[in-house]
């Protein structure tokens, strides 16, 4: 079955860096889009980066030139960089993937922006 799992959160002082990784099974992950979520208690999870199967990248703005989205299709990994983090970027962070009309999503890992 398909599976998930993202690791790399943590806690991190502003102006820091964290590297979140979501490892994948289950699916021939070079063929489908990936995507990063994030979602804080009482809001509407939000898209963050998005990769397409042959590596086009779209990014929202509130992370546009500090977040890099990648992947690493032999070790089936999806990989999201943070730089510059801010107050704001605390959330959880969720990998997903939408497989024949359905979405999948991993465990999420926490990210937290605090000094």
């Amino acid at each position: 079955q398909v599976q998930l799992v993202e690791s790399g959160g943590g806690l991190v002082q502003p102006g820091g860096s964290l590297r979140l990784s979501c490892t994948t099974s289950g699916f021939t992950f070079a063929f489908y889009s990936m995507y990063w979520y994030r979602q804080s208690p009482g809001d509407e999870r939000e898209m963050v980066a998005k990769i397409t199967w042959d590596g086009k990248t779209t990014y929202a703005d509130s992370v546009k030139g500090r977040f890099t989205i990648s992947r690493d299709n032999a070790k089936n990994t999806l990989v999201l960089e943070m730089k510059n983090l801010k107050h704001e970027d605390t959330s959880v962070y969720f990998c997903n993937t939408f497989i024949e009309t359905k979405d999948y999503w991993g465990q999420g890992t926490q990210v937290t922006v605090s000094s």
